[in-house]
């Protein structure tokens, strides 16, 4: 994700949960007031007050619809220009501030995230956030605090399917999400964030055994090994210490980890984070690997000067040295040292380009 990352200073953005809460009060005022504030203020988690200014207002019998479009700053969200819409009505006596799921939001359907099957998919942090606020408006104006609020994105059920939400069980749309309000452009939080909500699916369906792929390639061929269903799949991309350090603490069975020969020669130098920022696959290390399996000096010595990882392997396969076996053991060391302790059994599977297996270590506990 981030390989295509813009030079210099780029701009912060606002989460559809800060969207949505700055709708729901424009709403709110507008409903009291008939007359909705544009820009309108609202108070994030850490105190912070930005104002954001309104794209839609409209009257509706009982109350009245706001809507916010979503500026996700220089990060490359798939919200980024969504239109965010809160309707705002009435509740139920004593209900509170309640919530639905409105054209292109999602429902949760599968246990394990942090709402229950059959709710808004809402998170709870923004579902706060408009309480605030909204709490807040209502003790300004001494208005009703009984309160019906739905949101919607036209058009977020088609972009929903760009995200892990299909996969995680929330169908219908898009999440409500955001812990601080702000995007912080090409973060790794929501990346992480997703992997542990993945895991959490996984335990919560009682699955027994889950992979982690660096890439689409290895993801699709470990699925097609196994016949895994999906939400056994966690989109662990670079993000290998992260999903391991989590399945530590949360643990699964059966882990598998697939990926790439570059990406797994990483891991078996004893790398976590397998992106480029992190560091470049030791072509020296690969060397010492060929001579693990038996290749004779110059070609250890040719690996050396190689261009590719990929250089190296298609020299080793042509020798018919087990070059990917080897490094798949070391990338098994580097993995199970991050599992030290939990009650797994680990594998580590090696595909090449076209998703054909080149090198495994079979599952084996790391206890």
């Amino acid at each position: 994700m981030d390989e295509s990352k813009p030079a210099g200073t780029l701009r912060r953005g606002w989460t559809t949960g800060a969207c949505a809460t700055a709708a729901a009060k424009a709403a709110y005022l507008g409903w009291h007031t008939g007359d909705c504030p544009d820009p309108v203020e609202i108070v994030l988690p850490g105190g912070a007050r930005p104002a954001f200014s309104l794209a839609l207002t409209e009257a509706i019998e009982g109350g009245m619809r706001v809507g916010i479009v979503k500026d996700a700053g220089d990060d490359p969200d798939v919200t980024h220009g969504a239109l965010v819409i809160a309707t705002v009505r009435a509740g139920r006596a004593d209900s509170g501030v309640t919530f639905r799921a409105g054209e292109g939001v999602g429902t949760v359907t599968r246990a394990g995230l942090p709402l229950p099957p059959g709710e808004p998919a809402i998170n709870p942090v923004p579902r706060q956030m408009i309480r605030d606020n909204l709490e807040e408006a209502a003790r300004s104006l001494g208005g009703a605090t009984d309160i019906e609020v739905e949101i919607s994105i036209p058009g977020g059920e088609a972009i929903a399917l760009k995200t892990l939400n299909p996969r995680l069980g929330i169908l219908g749309g898009l999440s409500i999400l955001g812990t601080t309000g702000v995007v912080v452009p090409y973060s790794c939080s929501a990346w992480i964030h997703s992997i542990y909500r993945g895991i959490d699916v996984a335990r919560a369906g009682g699955l027994d055994h889950v992979a982690g792929a660096t890439g689409s390639t290895s993801e699709k061929a470990v699925q097609a090994l196994y016949d895994l269903p999906d939400h056994a799949l966690i989109d662990m991309g670079d993000f290998a210490g992260g999903m391991l350090k989590y399945l530590r603490r949360n643990p699964v069975p059966k882990v598998t980890i697939a990926g790439g020969f570059a990406k797994m020669t990483k891991l078996g130098q004893g790398l976590l984070d397998l992106h480029s920022r992190s560091g470049a696959v030791d072509l020296a290390w690969l060397a010492e690997r060929l001579c693990e399996v038996g290749a004779e000096p110059f070609i250890a010595e040719q690996a050396r000067g190689a261009n590719t990882a990929l250089e190296v392997l298609e020299t080793a396969k042509r020798l018919g040295l087990p070059l990917a076996d080897v490094v798949a053991q070391h990338a098994w060391q580097t993995a199970s040292k991050a599992l030290r302790g939990a009650e797994i059994a680990l594998e580590i599977i090696v595909f090449d380009r076209n998703g054909q297996l080149v090198g495994r270590v079979p599952f084996h506990p790391v206890a």
